[in-house]
């Protein structure tokens, strides 16, 4: 069985593929203080809960935008599982994407990931709109070269900045509002934050298509990509696991056993 791991600025994803397809999915809030003996007692636990063995575990691939938290993951891999693992971003690892940017480093793990994983299933070029602790527009050509994004605010950072910000303002959920214009203080924070995230989305979307001039395919990714479903009008598929298929491609590329 492969593990695949994607540990973002908000949450950690752990995932288990194996001969008949993905096994199981599990998130934990990321914290670059947690140890390797404390991820494995979570995760031992919903393993097995889901009839899942660490000793059936002979790969893994580990991507992170947060790099203290490598060492860890590292170890939890290699003490708990007994398994070198994969990790996206050291210099001998195909990534299945060629950066045209002047400072490839710079991009962070994520973004190229996703790249792939939208790149093994929709027809390019695309632009994949990621909704997480940022918002990321990336442009991947169609022959799967990362050519650029942007990088905005993502919409719980938002909020919470209202909250903390303005004394008077309640930390509120995610919700499409039943009006534009709110009736009291939560609907109204409620439809700045989602319908001027929706303009940001297709403002930004129109904006890079009339400066480039080709027929992108536009896919939404991440944690509230969902929410938007319906409501933006750029956004043409909607897809939650383009990081774990993007790992498998990459485990495929590099991985020593070339099956799960």
């Amino acid at each position: 069985m492969l593990l695949v791991i994607d540990s973002g600025n908000t949450n950690t994803l752990f995932a288990i593929h194996n001969k008949d397809g993905w096994a199981g999915q599990w998130r934990i809030a990321t914290d670059s203080a947690r140890t390797a003996d404390e991820y494995a007692v979570w995760f031992y636990q919903l393993m097995h809960m889901a009839g899942l063995r660490f000793e059936d575990i002979s790969d893994c691939v580990i991507s992170t935008v947060v790099p203290q938290s490598l060492f860890n993951l590292r170890n939890l891999a290699r003490r708990h599982m007994s398994v070198e693992p994969l990790i996206v971003g050291e210099p001998d690892v195909d990534l299945g994407v060629k950066v045209r940017l002047d400072n490839p480093g710079q991009v962070g793990a994520d973004r190229l990931v996703n790249a792939l994983g939208a790149a093994v299933v929709f027809d390019g070029p695309l632009i994949l709109i990621d909704s997480g602790t940022a918002t990321t527009f990336d442009i991947v050509s169609a022959d799967r070269h990362f050519e650029g994004g942007i990088i905005a605010p993502g919409i719980n950072l938002s909020m919470r900045a209202l909250h903390e910000a303005a004394a008077q303002l309640p930390r509120i959920a995610i919700k499409r509002p039943e009006t534009v214009v709110g009736t009291d203080t939560v609907s109204a924070m409620q439809s700045g934050v989602f319908w001027g995230y929706i303009g940001l989305i297709d403002g930004i979307v129109e904006r890079i298509r009339e400066e480039d001039g080709r027929d992108f395919t536009v896919v939404g990714t991440g944690g509230v990509a969902s929410l938007f479903e319906g409501a933006s009008e750029t956004i043409q598929h909607y897809d939650a696991d383009l990081t774990i298929r993007g790992l498998l491609e990459i485990w495929k590329l590099n991985g020593p056993n070339g099956q799960t």
